[in-house]
């Protein structure tokens, strides 16, 4: 359920389609890959695809994404390119099925809640396959008491926290940063039974230097 490897943002490129674009997950499920994009909030209440809380990076305006409308967001444009900011069901619709999608809920403790259930809206509507991932292991919390046959992959990049996390969370599977894989929190969950996806693994070397360690991965700027 988890393969193949998932395009971080998308399959994206500095030169050519931008992160969590429709032209960028358009790329990757046409080279047979997943799919892994970030989820936030409109002011209005529509789950867009976007990661950062700001928008100067990725639209080149200064202020907060969540003070804008979807229509707002919309009308924007991606790293002075023609894409726009797409809404969730957009790149439901453009998936359709062809790629699994990682949906990671950029929400914080204390903020679960509002994004899981628009998002559990638009995905009890969805055909194809998918995962909700994500930091907070209280939103994952939410997922199993409120969607428990949905797929869910609980990210961490702090070892310290691992096991805690996964106590509230209860995930299926864990997305750990590259880097904890060969500790003991990683070890210990891989032998409870846990399936490890590795992130953001970013060339064909760093993934041989963790070969054993991980069932599938979340690359970008290489194809594996």
């Amino acid at each position: 359920m988890l393969h193949p490897p998932a395009a971080h943002r998308g399959l994206w490129s500095p030169k050519g389609a931008p992160e969590n674009s429709l032209a960028a997950f358009e790329a990757a499920a046409e080279a047979g890959y997943g799919v892994e994009l970030d989820v936030r909030l409109s002011a209005d209440g529509e789950v867009m695809v976007f990661h950062d809380d700001g928008l100067e990076r990725m639209v080149g305006r200064q202020g907060r994404f969540a003070d804008h409308t979807a229509a707002e967001l919309g009308a924007m444009r991606l790293k002075g390119t023609r894409e726009p900011v797409p809404a969730l069901r957009e790149v439901l619709a453009r998936v359709d099925g062809r790629s699994l999608i990682h949906i990671e809920l950029k929400t914080r403790p204390g903020e679960e809640g509002p994004l899981d259930e628009a998002v559990a809206a638009l995905v009890d509507a969805y055909p194809g396959p998918l995962a909700v991932i994500g930091f907070n292991p209280h939103s994952h919390a939410w997922w199993a008491n409120h969607r428990p046959d949905v797929l869910r992959g609980l990210d961490c990049r702090d070892e310290r926290r691992l096991a805690d996390h996964i106590g509230v969370g209860r995930p299926h599977f864990l997305a750990l940063s590259a880097d904890m894989l060969a500790g003991d929190p990683a070890r210990r969950a891989r032998d409870a039974g846990f399936p490890i996806v590795a992130w953001t693994v970013r060339s064909e070397i760093q993934a041989a230097d963790i070969a054993g360690l991980y069932d599938n991965l979340i690359f970008e700027g290489f194809r594996p």
